[in-house]
């Protein structure tokens, strides 16, 4: 039975700590599904296709599934995460932590989640140490002030950070 794993976030922008937890996701499963939420409340700096298209840039540097590792395949969704998961037949989310505050958080929603769906597990997978303390929302900050972020983002997502703040955005 093929094992499907779900690792949603907004990517707004994919940063070197999702790309971690991707490639440490994939070994878990047969394939593994980023699902990139368009979550337009939380006003992105880039737009939901653009953030798909960075992610697939990033996720083919990454090589099929070899060595023991799932296949990966990007996708979209708007809806609520457990109905996505249910539909996809994922039988795992995982999520990255990197502090005890995304604990606490991250707590209540599996609390929830599983109160929507039993059947669906979720884990958790600590981010490297070198990338604990890699936050988009911080990423995005440093760049818009002209900072250099190069040691969060691969050079593709510091170009489009640079060429985004660049349009006066």
């Amino acid at each position: 039975m093929k094992r499907i794993g779900l690792y949603p976030g907004t990517f707004d922008p994919v940063t070197l700590g999702h790309i971690d937890v991707i490639s440490r996701a994939r070994k878990l499963v047969d394939h593994l599904i980023i699902g990139v939420a368009g979550n337009e409340a939380k006003g992105p700096l880039f737009s939901l296709e653009e953030r798909v298209a960075l992610l697939q840039a990033e996720v083919d540097d990454l090589g099929d599934g070899d060595g023991g590792a799932g296949t990966i395949a990007i996708d979209a969704f708007d809806n609520l995460l457990m109905q996505y998961a249910s539909d996809l037949g994922a039988d795992v989310i995982f999520r990255g932590l990197r502090a005890v505050s995304d604990f606490e958080y991250e707590f209540q929603m599996v609390s929830m989640n599983r109160a929507l769906n039993d059947r669906i597990e979720t884990v958790f997978l600590m981010a490297e140490p070198e990338h604990q303390a890699i936050a988009s929302r911080l990423v995005k900050e440093i760049a818009r002030l002209d900072g250099d972020v190069s040691a969060f983002v691969t050079p593709a997502v510091n170009e489009a950070l640079i060429a985004r703040y660049k349009q006066g955005i």
